[in-house]
């Protein structure tokens, strides 16, 4: 769906693409990154572990060094770890906490329940 809404920058950027041609390539290269950014961004869960990707990189961390999970005025949770440390989990939302639920075996509680 974020996709979807990247093909229409890029067709409200060709207007302004066939206004001033020479603008063509740097205007047309950010809806190229916001999609990388998109396909980059994601939080990946399993059993013993989650691995947060970021554009640059990636951490994994086991479910049995998470503490807790926090969420603040950003849209994304952050992962309290029990060194103190926090960790962004990229696309989980505390609307997205039941299939959080469900991928980790109930490791993370719904409280929806």
């Amino acid at each position: 769906m974020a996709h979807l809404a990247v093909g229409f920058l890029a067709l409200a950027l060709l207007a302004l693409v066939l206004a001033e041609p020479a603008w063509f390539v740097p205007l047309l290269a950010i809806p190229v990154l916001l999609s990388v950014a998109i396909m980059r961004y994601r939080t990946v869960v399993g059993r013993d572990e989650v691995t947060a990707r970021t554009l640059l990189g990636s951490t994994t961390v086991a479910w049995s060094d998470v503490d807790g999970l926090r969420f603040d005025r950003r849209s994304w949770a952050l992962a309290r770890r029990k060194d103190g440390s926090e960790l962004r989990l990229p696309a989980v939302t505390f609307a997205t906490l039941p299939t959080l639920t469900a991928a980790t075996g109930g490791r993370v509680p719904n409280p929806y329940e």
